[in-house]
């Protein structure tokens, strides 16, 4: 099965890809690897976020896993309009995945958070989806997002559909 057709399964579709708003590439591909810059929840083009603020102050733990789960949508999409179409097909290996949680001082759920955007990764990849895993607390992320994460991917040559 595509992973398209994974997507579509599981009621999901990627949003528009977002154009890095500095001087970084959204990918970079390294033989067979493709290293997806940090992604936020955008919603609404490039300035709007699904939600604001911390996790355990303005953001609930519950927005943050949601958080998370937008922020794999937004690294599928930049790796299709990046690599093409058919990226999403090549991806043997979901690596590693790197959480950035703005929270309270408090707060130390930050793998709670970040496990949303890891349980989908399995959901659409399955065991391939499995991954490293960094969770990180800080006190604050660009536009005042509360979530940001970073993905590696191993990427087969061939365009073919992955089993």
């Amino acid at each position: 099965m595509s992973i398209g057709s994974r997507l579509s399964e599981l009621g999901l579709s990627l949003p528009e890809a977002v154009k890095p708003a500095f001087q970084y590439a959204a990918v970079v591909q390294s033989g067979d690897q493709a290293f997806v810059s940090g992604q936020l929840p955008k919603t609404g083009g490039d300035h709007g976020l699904l939600h604001y603020g911390k996790v355990d102050g303005e953001v609930s733990l519950e927005q943050g896993r949601e958080c998370a789960r937008l922020c794999v949508l937004h690294a599928l999409s930049v790796l299709v309009h990046t690599l093409g179409e058919g990226a999403l097909d090549r991806i043997e290996q979901v690596v590693q995945v790197t959480g950035f949680v703005a929270a309270s001082p408090d707060f130390y759920g930050h793998p709670k958070v970040i496990d949303g955007a890891s349980e989908l990764l399995v959901e659409i990849f399955g065991e391939r989806g499995r991954h490293a895993r960094a969770a990180v607390g800080v006190s604050s992320l660009p536009r005042n997002a509360p979530v940001e994460i970073a993905f590696i991917f191993r990427l087969s040559q061939s365009s073919g559909v992955a089993s």
